[in-house]
């Protein structure tokens, strides 16, 4: 693993939920259900996705990330990628260093290529996670701690690798039932004391866990169909997610969040949503946040 001194500035994360500074976006002009990959795709196999409108909403959502001074990166998009817009699964930022992750379903191997030639047209270097089969979905950060979630996408062996090679951190396997895509599908860190979750999915030792770190805000299983826990943090307390989503929205409301309500709907139809579509490079100021966590 190698970095750069100017890396710093452009890259750091320890958390799903300090102050969005940098994030990475793709848009879904050939967003399609091409073969189905997950549950909710199967439920919306038939009724397909609308791409004018899927391009609109997606619109909106860059529109309201740049409104809260959020730096968003679009990459470019190519036709053979019909997945092309869930950014989150093709890496994740650690520290100062930016992984990019292997893709485990067909259709969405190459897309870490397009990544990997913004970040080598930017001079950003990265981590490449090329013999672990791992997607950034699965992969939730809170300080010295990462949930990685074991998946048909995430196994075994990349956690093993991961915690080999990130020992000042405390990497937790979460297995969860196979129907679900991924970790942030079931169970989401939206500060340093509360989290989202969809219980039904994890294992009850799992659920006690994590019962006893935060304070849980429970998703019913409507909910999660409408990926109620997909919701994106950008820092300040201020939260993205669908307006569909009522239930969860006003526990979060309750816990003093401020609720940003943006319509996706026609992007989840294909099984992801704020998190999914948001790669965070930058959160928080990088140095602070560095010598804090040490301490």
């Amino acid at each position: 693993m190698t970095g750069a001194t100017e890396d710093i500035s452009k890259t750091f994360c320890y958390s799903e939920y300090d102050e969005l500074k940098r994030v990475i976006l793709c848009e879904p002009h050939y967003m399609t259900i091409r073969d189905v990959i997950n549950e909710t795709q199967k439920h919306f196999e038939n009724e397909g996705i609308h791409i004018e409108r899927a391009v609109e909403q997606h619109g909106q959502f860059v529109k309201t990330l740049r409104d809260n001074g959020i730096d968003v990166v679009l990459l470019p998009y190519h036709k053979k990628y019909p997945e092309q817009v869930f950014t989150r699964d093709i890496g994740f930022t650690l520290g100062h260093t930016i992984f990019v992750a292997k893709m485990a379903s067909n259709v969405r191997k190459g897309e870490e290529d397009v990544l990997k030639q913004w970040l080598d047209d930017e001079e950003i270097s990265y981590f490449n996670l090329l013999e672990d089969r791992i997607e950034g979905g699965d992969v939730i950060i809170d300080r010295n701690t990462i949930y990685v979630g074991l998946s048909e996408r995430t196994n075994q062996k990349a956690v093993d690798h991961l915690q080999s090679i990130l020992t000042q951190f405390n990497i937790i396997a979460v297995p969860f039932k196979e129907r679900y895509l991924h970790l942030d599908c079931v169970f989401n860190v939206i500060s340093n004391e509360i989290a989202l979750i969809y219980p039904h999915a994890l294992t009850k030792k799992d659920v006690e866990l994590f019962s006893s770190r935060y304070e849980l805000i429970e998703v019913t299983e409507k909910e999660q169909f409408t990926l109620g826990t997909n919701v994106l943090a950008i820092g300040n307390n201020k939260i993205l997610s669908l307006p569909v989503n009522e239930n969860v929205n006003r526990q979060l409301r309750s816990k003093g969040f401020d609720v940003i309500e943006v319509d996706i709907t026609e992007i989840i139809k294909s099984g992801g949503s704020f998190r999914c579509c948001t790669l965070p490079i930058l959160r928080g100021n990088g140095m602070q946040s560095y010598y804090h966590l040490r301490m």
